[in-house]
């Protein structure tokens, strides 16, 4: 398994990197505040994923939202 490497202050932390259902890249920070003092702050939550789920993919940005990796679009159109 990949791994991200957070230091602050001289303090290392091992951070799981997985993998997402449309190959995204996420570091697992479900076990910071367990293994620190610390947490994290993303205002607007504009840089968080709050489940793993192989059904649905979401990109606001981007305007994208598949179904199971069929674009919603199409699934309407049925």
């Amino acid at each position: 398994m990949d791994k991200a490497t957070l230091t602050i202050n001289n303090e290392t932390f091992d951070l799981p990197v997985i993998t997402g259902s449309m190959n995204e890249k996420a570091i697992d920070i479900s076990e910071l505040r367990k293994k620190s003092v610390y947490i994290t702050l993303d205002p607007g939550y504009q840089n968080t994923g709050s489940c793993l789920s192989d059904i649905t993919f979401i990109d606001g940005e981007k305007g994208v939202l598949k179904y199971r990796g069929i674009d919603i679009e199409v699934l309407a159109e049925k």
